[in-house]
């Protein structure tokens, strides 16, 4: 049996088109520039960062954690979605990606209390957090950095929050079983563990990178 076409407007084409449907702001664009010049993950394209904020404004998100801190355009993209008074807290074990959120945040306006920015990685700050007091979580760094501690990830997510991570089709690499770099074994252990977590519905999304989302029922 052949595999069934791809539909229309998936490919590059489409792509790009979804890119310039999520306007960015020239915050967003400076960050943008910012960002790309700092070693790491790349930032998230425009459709990726358009979904952040969607999904943020879908669960009225008062408070997001977010593992990465993408030089500050994925967070520029979640406050664009999260409610007026919300707070995004950001962690990195990266200071010249935190000093680049920073300065995109202040760069767009942003007030500095709605943002919190905490040097460390997942290991050393989750336990600071409180379980179940976060509308939404997003992982935009490598998933290296926080496949281990993905239990606790998903245990700071309330009922009816969501979980986003982005990256896991770069390349193709997950796809391909003879794959066995470090980067995408940690992508297979992130991907089934939420597969197989009765208590969250999750998809794939085939934007950007890909982004993962699951929402805790």
């Amino acid at each position: 049996m052949s595999a069934h076409p791809p539909p229309p407007g998936s490919g590059p084409e489409g792509a790009a088109y979804a890119d310039r449907f999520a306007a960015e702001s020239d915050g967003m664009a400076a960050a943008r520039e910012r960002a790309a010049r700092l070693p790491g993950p790349p930032p998230v394209e425009p459709a990726v960062g358009a979904t952040l904020a969607v999904l943020a404004a879908s669960v009225g998100a008062r408070s997001v954690v977010s593992i990465g801190s993408g030089g500050g355009l994925s967070g520029l993209w979640l406050l664009r979605g999260m409610r007026r008074d919300g707070v995004l807290t950001a962690l990195d074990g990266d200071p010249e990606q935190l000093r680049a959120a920073r300065a995109a945040f202040a760069g767009a306006g942003v007030p500095s209390g709605r943002t919190r920015l905490i040097f460390g990685t997942p290991a050393e700050v989750l336990p600071r957090f409180s379980p179940g007091a976060y509308d939404m979580v997003v992982c935009t760094g490598p998933p290296r950095d926080y496949a281990d501690q993905l239990g606790g990830l998903l245990d700071l997510v309330r009922v009816g929050g969501t979980l986003a991570c982005h990256g896991l089709l770069a390349g193709g690499r997950i796809a391909d079983r003879t794959a066995r770099d470090p980067q995408t074994v940690a992508w297979r252990e992130i991907t089934r563990a939420v597969r197989e977590n009765e208590d969250l519905t999750s998809a794939v999304l085939p934007i950007g990178e890909g982004l993962l989302v699951a929402t805790r029922r």
